[in-house]
């Protein structure tokens, strides 16, 4: 049952500060600020810029802002358009959603002729005050008096794909499908710009904060300070919410959405790459990447066995498919770990799970291959549904189980699924979630009136043939084990499946319950309760107040923790569900 009234929060913030001394709101106080630090005869000012920003409007803002002798503005550096796509060419292919990982780095997008000559100025200027910005800025000036970082959140950036506001590095494509450009900057601007960002998160002197109507500063002081207090506590990111032809509306009214979408098909309630992280200053909230955080504090976020076998990323995601009064998603398989490491470079693969937070009474869930299927017919039939002969079948060769609150089911990479319509999905997985071969579309058009990519031959090339009825029925749907009792609290493991790298916990608790995140990241999510509150045992961070369907990362270095019902919740039944990487 839904809650009478939501309670989600949309806008977690972590509390850095109750002071803003270190921040300043509109560009006349950060224009005033930067004179006051760059006040003398011979100065180099640098601002580099994530893609996606307004560089344009930055340049002109502090134009008017600065006493300015001269600007060194980079888009005026880079290769021409038709260089950088011939570059890009062998990368980004011709599909219309997937490409290969770049690592082509940043430097590579620009003239030589030209950012050399561009370093020597930087590096001799004589008197008065020299501007650098745009994408890139710092290499042309690697030792500025002053760096200035303006940065983005990546539903920003997506926002002024879809309304053509900007196009992409280096390119004219203003007009280009939203799709098109969201995929160019996930394959290439996203990789070189996140590898040029780590390298300059230590000598950063203030953040631009971008990213809404009036621009905000901090110093690169008070934002490391912020993500280091962020790694070692339990906090939440801003969830992001986005609409789909298959969506529904549990999550306008248990997240209290606005209902100015046709509906809400996606949250992304912990995607790192794709969330933002607020930090909180006084008055004053920064809204920056979450991913800075997985780039500053990579080993008391992950944990040293997560960041030796992944890097500096978030392995583990957690996101909402709300089809509760919409449809069915598409039929889809995930492609296996040597397919994504041949074809797309990625190391591993999107091995997922679907933990139903509600669902209608004819709920339910598409989840491999029906016993003794004719795989030859089935290929058939779904390339002439692709060739726009008669509708795909699903039901005569796909199972279709009833889905019903607090059902787990579980989708190694390979496994033909989809969730049906009337079903409210958490789903957990590993996070390269781009990776989705679509099979069948249910005969239905994009919101953009078009139909959506089918990519039959990957999709075929993965299907999992022998997870057949009897094998889900025994492997993949609600593998709950009892793992322990307690007074007030037990613990389930309910997944994942032997193949896949997360281990999925659950806790049922009407009392003060233990954890500990044991040196590696913990994500949890109250799947049952109005609100619960997570404790230090020691009182070495403070405490976080979770409500029903929000999501929590739990930092490896925050070690031992508690959570127990509180508010509304008090002395009654909870849930939260937890997942981290096994092996540690």
């Amino acid at each position: 049952m839904t809650p009478r009234h939501s309670n989600y929060d949309k806008f977690p913030c972590v509390h850095v500060d109750s002071s803003s001394s270190e921040t300043w709101l509109g560009w006349q106080a950060i224009a005033d600020r930067l004179k006051s630090v760059t006040a003398k005869s011979s100065c180099v000012v640098c601002v580099d810029c994530y893609p996606g920003a307004f560089e344009h409007s930055i340049r002109v803002a502090l134009e008017q802002g600065l006493h300015l002798a001269e600007v060194i503005y980079t888009p005026d550096l880079l290769k021409a358009p038709r260089e950088i796509d011939q570059m890009l060419e062998s990368i980004l292919g011709d599909d219309p959603v997937f490409a290969r990982m770049s690592e082509i780095g940043l430097d590579e997008f620009f003239e030589p002729s030209k950012l050399l000559a561009a370093r020597d100025k930087s590096a001799n200027w004589g008197e008065g005050l020299l501007l650098v910005v745009g994408v890139g800025a710092s290499l042309v000036s690697p030792g500025p008096d002053l760096l200035v970082y303006a940065d983005m959140a990546r539903w920003v950036i997506q926002g002024r794909q879809r309304r053509n506001q900007i196009a992409n590095l280096g390119s004219e494509n203003f007009n280009e499908s939203p799709g098109l450009k969201y995929k160019r900057a996930f394959f290439v601007d996203w990789r070189a710009a996140d590898r040029h960002k780590k390298e300059l998160l230590t000598e950063i002197d203030f953040f631009l904060d971008t990213n809404r109507s009036t621009p905000k500063m901090v110093t690169g002081r008070a934002v490391r300070a912020g993500l280091k207090k962020t790694g070692h506590t339990p906090f939440r990111i801003v969830p992001y919410f986005d609409p789909g032809p298959w969506g529904g509306h549990w999550m306008e009214e248990v997240c209290d959405l606005p209902h100015d979408a046709p509906n809400h098909a996606w949250c992304f309630d912990c995607v790192p790459e794709e969330n933002s992280l607020l930090l909180g200053f006084g008055g004053v909230q920064v809204e920056l990447p979450a991913i800075d955080l997985t780039f500053f504090q990579p080993r008391e976020l992950l944990g040293g066995f997560i960041h030796s076998r992944f890097g500096a990323e978030f392995p583990i995601r957690f996101d909402f498919l709300d089809t509760m009064g919409g449809g069915n998603l598409s039929l889809q398989v995930h492609p296996r770990t040597e397919y994504i490491r041949e074809h797309f470079g990625m190391a591993y693969t999107q091995d997922e799970s679907y933990y139903l937070l509600d669902a209608g009474e004819d709920g339910s869930v598409y989840l491999g291959v029906k016993t003794g299927v004719d795989r030859d017919a089935m290929v058939r039939d779904l390339r002439a549904a692709q060739a726009g002969g008669p509708s795909f079948p699903a039901e005569k060769y796909v199972n279709q189980f009833p889905a019903r609150k607090h059902d787990h089911f579980l989708i190694p990479a390979g496994t033909i699924h989809c969730s049906g319509k009337n079903s409210m999905v958490l789903e957990i997985s590993a996070t390269p979630y781009i990776f989705t071969f679509k099979l069948w579309d249910w005969d239905r058009l994009g919101l953009n009136g078009l139909p959506r990519p089918i990519h039959l031959d990957h999709g075929i090339a993965n299907i999992a043939w022998e997870r057949d009825t009897d094998w889900v029925k025994r492997g993949l749907i609600n593998r709950i084990e009892l793992l322990s009792k307690h007074d007030g609290w037990t613990e389930e493991r309910t997944g994942l499946h032997e193949l896949e790298f997360i281990e999925t916990r659950r806790r049922w608790f009407t009392k003060i319950n233990p954890h500990d995140a044991q040196g590696t990241v913990n994500v949890l999510n109250l799947v049952e309760g109005r609100e619960a509150t997570v404790e230090s045992p020691t009182g070495v961070f403070d405490p976080l107040v979770v409500h029903y369907a929000e999501t929590f990362i739990v930092p490896a270095a925050a070690g031992a923790y508690t959570i127990r019902p509180s508010g509304e919740s008090e002395g009654k039944r909870c849930a939260t569900i937890k997942a981290s990487v096994r092996g540690n």
